[in-house]
């Protein structure tokens, strides 16, 4: 999955709630220790998860360090934070998804890698007529995938990659639609 690293970006989908970006801004100031982020973190939210991702200062290296041995600090430096603030994070989840009726997860970004932790992964039905079944086969019989669930997962997340500034112009456009349909007469 993409994460959008935008700053201060919250993107909310299929949101049922007009207040709902606020009011999580809001909540999770008061939750997440400001010392965990440079900076808030930032949200996207779909029907499911709450996806919070914050920026980690980097590891402070001395001098001319090489690229293997940064990467190495850089994720010790993510390890260190996943280690460190697990519990709090449980405790900030577990009223999330009792407030908001869904599973709330984190990630980090550090140094120019980034990790998400325990995200979930929901099943979603879909009908294929046979040619489209034919492309997920190939994908398993060749090994690229594990199976027909892996290789539509697989797809998707090359369509994403491929195709991510079409993905956000949709995006952009769906909350002007949300916006519009705010503004309009109540019934």
């Amino acid at each position: 999955m993409a994460v959008e690293w935008g700053c201060n970006t919250v993107i909310i989908q299929m949101r049922k709630r007009p207040d709902l970006e606020l009011e999580l801004k809001r909540w999770l100031a008061h939750r997440v220790p400001q010392e965990w982020f440079a900076g808030e973190p930032h949200l996207r939210v779909d029907r499911e998860e709450i996806l919070v991702t914050g920026e980690l200062e980097p590891p402070s290296l001395s001098g001319e360090v090489p690229e293997p041995a940064r990467l190495a600090a850089v994720a010790a430096r993510i390890e260190s934070f996943r280690t460190a603030t697990r519990d709090h994070r449980v405790l900030i989840a577990t009223e999330a998804e009792h407030l908001f009726g869904r599973s709330l997860s984190w990630g980090v970004r550090c140094g120019g890698s980034g990790e998400l932790f325990t995200m979930l992964s929901v099943p979603v039905m879909t009908r294929l007529r046979m040619p489209e079944r034919a492309v997920l086969d190939t994908l398993v019989e060749s090994g690229v995938a594990r199976s027909r669930s892996d290789a539509l997962a697989w797809c998707v997340r090359l369509v994403g990659k491929h195709e991510s500034d079409w993905i956000a112009e949709l995006r952009d456009a769906l909350v002007r639609v949300e916006r519009v349909r705010a503004a309009g007469p109540r019934g």
